[in-house]
């Protein structure tokens, strides 16, 4: 049997597609509501594809729980943020996750930690939790890193097709991990051992933070000079070997916006390309808001509660609105003292700010300027409705004439 440990965005998805492919499965999460909420047969959060594995889950016998369980594997998918301070790993729960499965795992068990963690994590913090608790890591207890590589709104196929990494102490164990996640992963995986594991994880999602942030900086220069950045970048592409990204309101979800911070804060004064990448993705809310202010006074306009925010989620067609550049938006404006502006996310059900709609119509009754922070679907399909408003397209998605850009 595998016990997954957290059940969110990561955890869920996995033990669901594990438990749909033959294996044993006991999902545990803390929060006893989403248990319940599954228990009773509905997901937690909207993605393709999930309701469809859940039911197929369900159907070979997964099973959720707060408690956790004794078994011979535990897959652990706990939050991993950092310390806004410091910029270094908050481990907490990834701390209290194995603290727990030590109260119960057998000798010969073997706890895979998939969470993105800071190169180090598993040897200052999970070694020693095992050590504490009576075992020999590599005799009594196995331990392994096998990081997530999922993005929202595409990850059951993420999930089967990716390229998988395994890192562990020895070849063994890194073969009996393999053999599990190759019970659905179409992908390659590959074996290394777990400190590299932990840095290619997070080496990733930094490399995309400074193409990110490449793009962005670019925005800065050109608006700086009245160019046109889009078609600088569009005539730059058509160079085979360039292919710079799109640049937007800023960089959110768990991992590009999060993880390369951790080798801001564990490698000072040496991370220096990532710091200025980080702050300039970073400062990117604060230029929104500086466009969003430029274009009301050339516009006339001055009633800042008219100004309406489409997007409230971090990316395109999900309901995840961790560290999204909206939420960023509305904090820095709070800072400023200048709130007031409407927000409207279809994907969003629940009242998270203020000024929040759920109908889109009604949303632009009550607007004379849209910003568009994220390309949902909706927005795509129902521009139209938008003439007549002042338009900041952050996304460049918006055909209308006259839509203003960063």
């Amino acid at each position: 049997m595998i016990n997954v440990i957290g059940l969110g965005y990561i955890g869920l998805p996995t033990a669901l597609m594990l438990a749909s492919h033959g294996m044993e499965v006991v999902g545990t999460d803390y929060n006893k509501e989403l248990v319940t909420q599954l228990n009773t047969g509905h997901t937690t959060f909207e993605e393709r594809g999930l309701d469809e594995l859940f039911k197929a889950a369900v159907n070979a016998g997964i099973k959720f729980s707060h408690e956790y369980q004794k078994t011979d594997m535990y897959i652990v998918a706990v939050p991993t943020p950092y310390d806004k301070r410091s910029k270094k790993l908050d481990a907490r729960y990834v701390v209290m996750a194995v603290k727990e499965i030590m109260k119960v795992c057998p000798k010969g068990a073997t706890v895979v930690l998939e969470s993105t963690v800071s190169p180090g994590t598993v040897e200052k913090y999970i070694r020693p939790i095992v050590e504490e608790s009576g075992f020999v890591t590599g005799r009594d207890i196995h331990l392994a890193h096998a990081p997530e590589r999922i993005i929202p709104g595409n990850m059951v196929y993420e999930l089967k097709h990716n390229a998988r990494t395994v890192g562990t102490d020895n070849i063994c164990i890194a073969e009996k991990v393999k053999e599990v996640y190759s019970s659905f992963c179409k992908g390659e995986i590959v074996t290394t051992d777990i400190r590299t594991a932990e840095m290619t994880k997070v080496v990733e999602n930094t490399f995309r933070d400074i193409n990110i942030a490449y793009a962005n900086e670019l925005t800065k220069i050109c608006r700086s000079d009245n160019m046109d950045v889009y078609e600088i970048i569009r005539i730059a592409n058509k160079h085979p070997r360039v292919n710079i990204l799109s640049p937007g309101p800023g960089v959110g979800g768990h991992c590009i916006s999060v993880d390369p911070w951790f080798l801001v804060g564990d490698y000072p004064g040496l991370a220096n390309i990532i710091l200025a990448a980080r702050k300039i993705n970073d400062s990117m809310p604060e230029f929104v808001l500086e466009r969003i202010h430029d274009i009301m006074k050339e516009k006339g306009l001055k009633d800042v509660s008219r100004v309406g925010l489409y997007g409230l989620t971090y990316k395109e067609d999900v309901d995840d609105i961790r560290e999204s550049p909206t939420l960023q938006i509305l904090e820095c404006m709070e800072k400023h003292l200048a709130g007031g502006v409407k927000v409207y996310d279809p994907w969003v059900k629940r009242n998270i700010v203020a000024n929040q709609y759920h109908d889109f119509e009604a949303f632009l009754r009550d607007v004379d300027m849209v910003v568009i922070l994220v390309g949902h679907s909706e927005i795509r399909e129902k521009m139209e409705m938008l003439r007549g408003k002042v338009i900041l397209d952050t996304r460049k998605i918006c055909t209308l004439p006259d839509t203003c850009r960063l």
